[in-house]
Parts: structure tokens; C-alpha cells; sequence
């Protein structure tokens, strides 16, 4: 299969990936409660993350891959606070039901993360990682930073929100 014909099938911006995650773990919990079986929620998870990562751009990876316990924790989260509205102590109902569902659902969590992590470095995650580095190491030496023993040092503005950069000059004499 010829690169430009794998290329146009569907593609998620990391954003993306992770919201289809998250709503995989959502109806899985749903389903769960529905019919009672407790494997289903990990599954679900373990699904949405292969799909998630099968669909992802490329330069996407970086971001997919550190993703899966907080949208784990989320979802878990929203399940448990609609749970937790119908109980006599909603609070407490919240914090029993996070505790177990966490702890029930670790090794699903770690299952999940463990196959972005593969499929992500079969799909250049090193090569992510490689091309971050260079950015960084191009970027560093343009950031001027204040001398260690200089006390006034620079007062920066507000940065841009791509392109970081400090503006003002040392402050003089306050």
C-alpha cells in the first residue's frame, strides 16, 4: 500500500483522539450499569485507545500518548458524579465510588496506556520525541534569561501563545 493511499483515510487531531476515548469510556460505563457486567468499562477503554491511536496524525502521538490516565480519571469522574446524585450523602457516595472504580479499573488503565504506547512508537513516536527535542534545543539560546547575579533582571510581558518571547528591557533604578 502506497504512503499517499494510507494517508487519506480518517484522521483525529489529538483533541479528537481524546475526546473519542473519553466518550468509548463513557458508554462503556453506561453500558456496564445497564447490564451489570464490570469488565466492560476497561474494555471500552482498551478500545477507544487502540482507535485512538490507529486514527491519529502523526504528529499527534506526543500528546495522545500522555493522555489516557487523565481522560481515564475524567470519565471516571463524570460517571461517578451522575452515580452519586441519587444517594443520600452525594459527597461521600462520590468519594467510595471514585476509590473503587480507580482502583477496579488500574490495570485496565495501565492495559490502555501500555498499547498507545506501543502502537504510537510503531507509528514514530520516536521520531515525535526526536523532532520536539530539536525544537527545544533550537529554541533555548533565543530566551534571554537574567544573569545569576543580577537582582533587577528582565520583566517580561504577556508571551504569544505560539511563539514565546520576552519583551521589555531590565528595569532600572526602583
Amino acid at each position: 500500500m502506497s504512503e499517499q493511499k494510507r494517508s487519506t483515510g480518517i484522521r483525529l487531531t489529538a483533541r479528537g483522539a481524546m475526546a473519542s476515548v473519553l466518550v468509548f469510556t463513557l458508554l462503556g460505563s453506561l453500558l456496564q450499569a445497564l447490564l451489570g457486567l464490570p469488565a466492560l468499562i476497561g474494555l471500552m477503554f482498551v478500545a477507544g485507545c487502540g482507535a485512538a491511536v490507529s486514527l491519529v496524525n502523526r504528529r499527534d502521538l506526543l500528546s495522545l500518548v500522555v493522555s489516557p490516565p487523565l481522560v481515564f480519571f475524567t470519565a471516571t469522574l463524570i460517571a461517578e458524579a451522575v452515580r452519586a446524585l441519587g444517594a443520600a450523602s452525594p459527597v461521600q457516595a462520590l468519594g467510595l465510588g471514585m476509590l473503587t472504580k480507580l482502583s477496579a479499573g488500574a490495570p485496565w488503565l495501565f492495559g490502555g496506556s501500555l498499547l498507545v504506547l506501543l502502537v504510537a512508537w510503531r507509528r514514530g513516536l520516536a521520531r515525535c520525541v526526536r523532532d520536539l527535542r530539536e525544537e527545544l534545543r533550537a529554541a533555548g539560546p533565543d530566551i534571554p534569561r537574567p544573569r545569576s547575579g543580577d537582582s533587577v533582571g528582565y520583566a517580561p510581558e504577556p508571551e504569544g501563545y505560539f511563539e514565546p518571547k520576552v519583551y521589555g528591557t531590565p528595569r532600572e533604578g526602583q
